[in-house]
């Protein structure tokens, strides 16, 4: 009996780590005498003892290495340091485990050359600017490159940039030069505008007081216009009340005689007469005797 329980103790210490329970996102890859023999999912599993064992545990989840800087040099031999930002993911457990030693050095060396390579194509000014350009062909490299590893590169970003202290500088006075030209170029303008509309607001201003001094002389010119008008108007309307009355030659001339005898009131010392008012003087005797004669009646 003792033996049994012995027995049963053996071999439940040896088969109870053969029960083996595979996590999500998790695969272990098993080799069996040494060769690869299956890989394992998540669940329930049971290797045999002795002769199986797990080679490795791989992690199927997406991961991020940050890599160091790297010097690199560009076509106008200006010396920076990159570093890099790779977001990879592990799709073949097998390809991982038998495909290259080491493979997250594997992909830093890799990341590393690659870079180098393509830096060494770009001026300095690209290199500053093409940021999007450079992470879209490393991680179309990277991922070529890493297939038969067993690793999808989803990827690549260039996090820092660093040009030598000397450049640094340059650049950043060239910047501030271009910023000040920037802000000249825009008070110049301003200045420009602010002339042209204070011109303009000048020349609307004149010509609408021309125009107001051209409608005055208009309506001055309209009134005396209308004025002398009605004048005549006036004028026409008493000769026509005396035609209508059917005065006849002598009251008109007499009409002419008071008209002359206002205009004797006035300063002038001589009076002309017309002649064809030479009758006048003896109508006028005549009318005054007549008037006399009556009154001593």
């Amino acid at each position: 009996m003792p033996v049994f329980i012995a027995l049963l103790i053996i071999v439940g210490i040896i088969l109870i780590p053969c029960i083996k329970v595979v996590p999500q996102s998790k695969t272990y890859v098993i080799e069996r005498l040494g060769s690869y023999y299956v890989t394992w999912s998540n669940g329930l599993h049971f290797k045999m003892p002795f002769i199986d064992r797990v080679a490795s545990v791989v992690s199927l989840k997406e991961t991020v290495k940050d890599f160091a800087p790297q010097p690199v040099i560009t076509k106008d031999n200006v010396t920076m340091q990159i570093d890099t930002v790779v977001y990879f993911q592990i799709t073949d457990a097998k390809l991982y485990t038998y495909g290259v030693d080491y493979p997250i050095s594997a992909i830093e060396n890799l990341t590393a050359t690659t870079l180098r390579n393509l830096i060494g194509e770009l001026e300095l000014d690209q290199t500053l600017t093409s940021r999007d350009i450079i992470n879209s062909k490393m991680r179309a490299i990277l991922d070529e490159a890493t297939d038969p590893w067993g690793i999808k590169v989803n990827r690549v970003e260039v996090k820092n940039i660093l040009p030598p202290k000397d450049i640094q500088e340059a650049m950043e006075k060239q910047m501030r030069a271009e910023r000040e030209r920037r802000e000249k170029i825009l008070q110049a303008e301003g200045e420009k505008k602010s002339s042209i509309l204070i011109a303009e607001g000048e020349k609307e201003s004149a010509i609408l007081r021309a125009e107001a001094d051209k409608e005055a002389k208009i309506k001055r010119a309209e009134g005396e216009a209308e004025a002398l008008l009605k004048l005549k108007q006036a004028e026409a309307d008493g000769m026509k009340l005396l035609k209508e009355a059917k005065a006849d030659e002598s009251v008109l001339r007499l009409k002419s005689y008071e008209t002359l005898s206002k205009l004797a009131d006035g300063q002038s010392t001589k009076i002309i007469l017309p002649s064809e008012l030479s009758g006048i003087a003896s109508f006028g005797t005549v009318l005054k005797e007549t008037l006399n004669s009556k009154k001593e009646k």
